[in-house]
């Protein structure tokens, strides 16, 4: 048995040379100082990722994407498919696990400036995976077709519709129609298990090959310090590290899973009224808390239309720090951006506590 399968990886190798790989693995390092820790939260947030298609499939075994056979579908595979309420609860939890770890990776990344040249296109591809990471919340959340989905769904598309000039087209193109309906669901479904996976596989293949030509950025403080960094080879000793990184956010999302199982609520009915406790999913809470404060009119301009210019912005900025925090040869890197990245993290985290303490679920 050991001479087959010797023989069929011998037949592999010399038609795909993968055997070429693992020269190339041991050969990289990767820094050891204080602050190597931040290293292992982009595996873990890669590794959640593929753990969200691989449940993501199961889950398609049996969803049916319609207003009305959805609710039924979720609810036939919580009650009586053989562990569907775990994989479902996987599925849930690892969808808020995925992006809370693209968000603590960025701010690390952020904190330590690890989007100095010449990373400044690994740093673009992360920004925008988290973008993707959050399109797939958003899109996700509807597709159970429950009450507190429908109308959150209906609140999250109106948004975009006060920008002028494309802001109605926006919100007809996500909606299919006036108002949230079937056509919601089905452009939702599409969305959320083909254009954005798709966009998404190619930006994690561009940003790991980035990350695997250009390698590991050491912060300014330690490049300061002056001293010989120890470094460690990534095969196998970073990537045995990285494995146990992997099996404890496994161990997490399998005990959130069980100790607090994803429920389905009532079935969605676009004639009830909205109830009490509308909100959206915690990564989104900061941007609708602050919505909600801003006045109708700023200085003449309709209130929300500032509110989503101003977060517009602020994506635009994200992006393009890496051109923007450049100081010039020979001088230390300014603090200016270490400071804006603390007040920003400090702004999510106390609008998104405001937003739960204020908005309560019913």
């Amino acid at each position: 048995m050991r001479k087959v399968v010797g023989a069929v990886l011998r037949w592999i190798d010399d038609r795909l040379g993968l055997s070429a790989i693992f020269p190339l693995m041991r050969k990289k390092e990767v820094p050891i100082h204080k602050h190597s820790f931040w290293y292992y939260l982009g595996g873990m947030a890669l590794f959640l990722f593929f753990l969200q298609v691989g449940t993501g499939i199961l889950l398609l075994l049996y969803y049916r994407p319609s207003s009305e056979g959805a609710f039924e579908s979720v609810q036939f595979l919580m009650s009586e498919v053989r562990f569907g309420w775990l994989v479902r609860s996987i599925h849930s939890w690892g969808a808020n696990l995925m992006i809370f770890m693209a968000f603590v990776h960025l701010f690390s990344v952020l904190l330590l400036k690890a989007y100095r040249k010449p990373r400044e296109l690994t740093w673009m591809t992360g920004v925008l995976l988290l973008f993707v990471a959050l399109g797939l919340g958003f899109t996700g959340y509807l597709l159970p077709w429950n009450e507190l989905a429908f109308f959150a769904t209906r609140v999250g598309t109106e948004i975009p519709g006060v920008t002028p000039v494309v802001g109605p087209f926006i919100r007809t193109l996500l909606r299919g129609g006036d108002d949230v309906s079937g056509a919601t669901l089905t452009r939702f479904y599409m969305f959320h298990i083909s254009v954005l996976p798709a966009i998404a596989f190619l930006l994690v293949t561009l940003h790991v090959i980035l990350v695997q030509r250009l390698g590991m950025s050491v912060p300014p403080s330690v490049e300061a310090e002056g001293r010989p960094l120890r470094t460690m080879k990534f095969f196998p000793n970073f990537l045995m590290r990285d494995l146990m990184g992997w099996l404890a956010a496994l161990a997490i999302l399998s005990a959130m899973a069980a100790l607090n199982p994803a429920h389905l609520g009532d079935k969605a009915d676009p004639f009830a009224a909205a109830p009490a406790g509308i909100r959206p999913e915690w990564y989104f809470m900061f941007m609708f808390q602050t919505l909600k404060y801003l006045p109708s009119h700023i200085l003449g301009i309709d209130g929300d239309l500032v509110g989503i210019a101003a977060f517009g912005l602020a994506a635009l900025v994200l992006m393009l720090i890496p051109f923007l925090d450049r100081p010039a040869p020979g001088q230390k890197p300014k603090p200016l951006w270490t400071w804006l990245t603390l007040i920003a993290i400090t702004y999510i985290v106390v609008l998104t506590w405001l937003g739960y303490s204020m908005n309560p679920t019913a």
